[in-house]
């Protein structure tokens, strides 16, 4: 089975959060299913950069105005095929914001780009490779299935991935025109959304499947709480919308095998894991004390809860724990991690920005880990939570609550609990699941086999590759 993969970042090449990570491991994770995926990204100057040799395959004369190639790479084991439109991708700053931090004005016509793209491979444009089902991630690529059914190509399965609802690709009505779609898909049974456009209310509406990153998550969506106004058109496509889990690249997450740590370990190794935490220590400028050394990895925005942690940070202080955050988002909280970080010098550390291998550092040297999303479609950073016996302490929502068993007393008399769930998202609720983090930090014996028992959770991609295999035979079976 050959699967065309779209996506607007792909781990290792460009990577702004968790959307890259699960497009670069779905594929190695499909081919003991004897699925073959080929992945489709824009050329931006950080994957030509990286990518090193490639073949033309075929051309598009005219994207938006502007001539495209479709090019072919391979990289770190992944099967590319790149669209190179530099008048489109060929900038300074992400992939979605310019060096000032704003949105690139022409995203609409950047990312239907991508998806008129896709469209055309899946109609035909290169002679030597069709696809039997394009695979879409997010609003990004969602105008994919638009396209290919107003543009001969209808008969190809689309699957529409929603790696986070909140983030709809929406537009003025004014940038329809510019789309090459014919007015008819200006509807409500289109792209149109409440007198706008949305990309990924388009999908929702032209996929055959749609899929979100975990049951809960799909039961949420379609919520008002939850669903970001798309609930009514989610509700109407019930039948076709799955929920499946992500898992994570066991390879590149491996404590026992892992280049970016300084003592590698495994769950019967635990002994070896201390000399990570002097390490991590050290990059943020913490003192060692008797309490758990905490992790944040996120991005710091109000839908990460990172308000309500900024105001718990003096109850984890007086209780002997220290933090380090490693993150960037709104400038308040910023500010507001860099004061608390001032105020309680050695016991709170901050690194704004992102950094790949420090993050790995991070799984393996703190002693707990903390995502208190108000909601979270899955969530990666609990699982490497658990990969690294880092344990989670995480909001039940989502994904968060689908893939850690919380450790109330009678999961921890049974040895199967995995880290600690709390809420709803409170300043008064994350102190509660605090209160029992040092309760049980304080007993060693009982520390250690909960990570050792989060250790051994099944955090890899082969549950949910084989359930997206048997979604993907069902789609081609019914023809």
């Amino acid at each position: 089975m050959n699967v065309l993969s779209v996506a607007s970042e792909v781990f290792p090449l460009i990577k702004t959060g968790g959307l890259a990570d699960v497009a670069g491991a779905l594929p190695a994770a499909f081919k003991p299913h004897g699925i073959r995926m080929r992945t489709l990204l824009p050329g931006y100057p950080a994957v030509m950069a990286k990518i090193g040799a490639t073949t033309r395959l075929g051309g598009i004369d005219t994207l938006f105005g502007h001539p495209a190639a479709i090019l072919a790479a391979e990289h770190d084991g992944l099967d590319l095929l790149v669209l190179d439109a530099p008048a489109l991708f060929d900038r300074p700053g992400g992939p979605y914001l310019d060096p000032q931090g704003l949105d690139h004005p022409d995203n609409f016509r950047r990312f239907a780009a991508l998806s008129l793209a896709a469209a055309e491979i899946a109609r035909g444009v290169l002679p030597e490779w069709t696809p039997d089902l394009v695979h879409c991630h997010d609003w990004q690529a969602a105008l994919a299935p638009v396209y290919m059914q107003h543009g001969g190509a209808a008969h190809v399965p689309t699957v529409l991935t929603i790696h986070n609802i909140a983030f709809r690709g929406q537009f003025p009505a004014s940038t329809f025109p510019e789309l090459a779609l014919p007015w008819g898909a200006f509807s409500v049974q289109g792209v149109e959304y409440y007198g706008d456009l949305s990309f990924l209310k388009g999908g929702l509406m032209a996929a055959t499947a749609i899929t979100t990153v975990s049951p809960s998550y799909a039961q949420e969506i379609l919520t008002p709480e939850f669903g970001m106004g798309l609930q009514g058109v989610l509700a109407s496509r019930i039948a076709d919308l799955h929920g499946i889990v992500n898992g994570i690249d066991t390879d590149v997450w491996n404590p026992a095998a892992d280049p970016h740590i300084v003592s590698p370990y495994a769950a019967a190794t635990l002994k070896k894991r201390p000399a990570n935490r002097d390490a991590l220590r050290e990059r943020f400028g913490l003192v060692a004390t008797d309490g758990p050394l905490f992790c944040v990895v996120s991005r710091l925005t109000d839908q990460k809860g990172m308000d309500v942690l900024a105001g718990v940070i003096d109850m984890i202080v007086d209780n002997g724990g220290t933090l380090a955050v490693l993150g960037s988002g709104d400038p308040a909280l910023e500010a507001a991690f860099r004061t608390a970080a001032a105020v309680h010098p050695g016991r709170v550390g901050i690194v704004v920005g992102y950094d790949e291998p420090l993050s790995h550092l991070m799984q393996a040297g703190a002693d707990a880990i903390l995502v208190p999303s108000r909601f979270e479609p899955c969530g990666l950073t609990q699982l490497y939570g658990l990969r690294y016996g880092c344990v989670p302490v995480v909001a039940r929502t989502g994904g968060l609550a689908d893939t850690i068993i919380d450790a109330n007393e009678a999961a921890v008399a049974a040895n199967v609990a995995t880290g600690f769930l709390f809420s709803p998202v409170s300043e008064e609720s994350l102190r509660l699941a605090l209160r029992r983090v040092f309760s049980l930090w304080r007993q060693p014996k009982i520390w250690a086999r909960l990570q050792a028992r989060g250790m051994k959770s099944d955090v890899s991609w082969d549950m949910s590759a084989t359930r997206y295999a048997a979604l993907y035979a069902g789609l081609l079976a019914k023809g």
